[in-house]
């Protein structure tokens, strides 16, 4: 039983075929589109692939990009299915104040991340780092409740609101550096450190709140600039939103 899934952002759509509805299944294709270039897919990157027997996406781009993907899909006789987050799946409770405005790339992360955690071992607190457009960092208990999390501007926000409203900072990304002694080196540093001390803050927080050493799982397009520069531990996993929708397929299709 073929299984696609998609993983639409705010830039790119990114697509994975498995052989099966199921964690750790065969990777059978992969790839990745602009959002611009969407109306492509059919007669390019999924022209000759086999034809998957299910599909599950999260989608958090307009409603109009969700409608072109569906043309596209058309060339299959597969109905897709959009997850939207809800009060309770696959082994996670959604302790947001209104689950369903939870934002359905965070909630299937964490989803990804909790299936990653019990694979590997006895439950514990994890804290779940998306870095993209924007950075969401997200606290999960030891019992799989889903605390709080916190949003933040990614790195090209953070320079382009500095740029907006700062005469002379129209300067070249630069490094990350301990001590910048340039304009470059210290726009890029502040951005990723005021990241990382946002995941530090967090895995502080859900550490005290559950007095236990908290797992940090990290993910998305910026995930391995972000990475090197953390205090702490980091496991960086760029399949974390694809590793909730096979776990919320294996889920709702009762395929084990």
């Amino acid at each position: 039983m073929r299984f696609l899934a998609l993983d639409v952002g705010n830039t790119r759509l990114k697509w994975a075929l498995y052989e099966a509805p199921r964690p750790s299944a065969r990777l059978l294709a992969h790839g990745a589109q602009f959002l611009e270039n969407i109306d492509k897919l059919a007669d390019g990157d999924w022209r000759g692939l086999p034809v998957p027997s299910a599909l599950l996406g999260c989608v958090v781009a307009a409603d109009a990009v969700r409608r072109r993907i569906e043309d596209q899909l058309e060339m299959w006789d597969v109905a897709p299915q959009w997850v939207v987050s809800s009060s309770a799946e696959a082994g996670l409770v959604n302790g947001y104040d209104h689950p369903a405005r939870l934002g359905c790339d965070r909630w299937v992360a964490m989803i990804g991340a909790r299936q990653r955690l019990l694979s590997r071992g006895p439950a514990r607190p994890c804290v779940v780092v998306m870095v993209g457009t924007a950075v969401t960092v997200e606290a999960i208990d030891a019992s799989g409740r889903f605390l709080g999390g916190i949003i933040l501007p990614g790195h090209g926000i953070m320079l382009r609101a500095l740029e907006s409203g700062t005469a002379g900072l129209h300067v070249p990304t630069g490094e990350v550096r301990d001590f910048p002694t340039n304009t470059s080196d210290a726009l890029t540093s502040g951005g990723t450190f005021a990241i990382a001390g946002a995941v530090q803050r967090m895995v502080e927080n859900l550490r005290r709140h559950c007095a236990g050493e908290p797992v940090v799982y990290m993910t998305g397009g910026a995930g391995w600039k972000m990475a090197p520069s953390m205090s702490m531990p980091v496991e960086l996993v760029e399949s974390l939103i694809f590793d909730g929708l096979l776990e919320i397929a294996q889920q709702r299709l009762g395929r084990g």
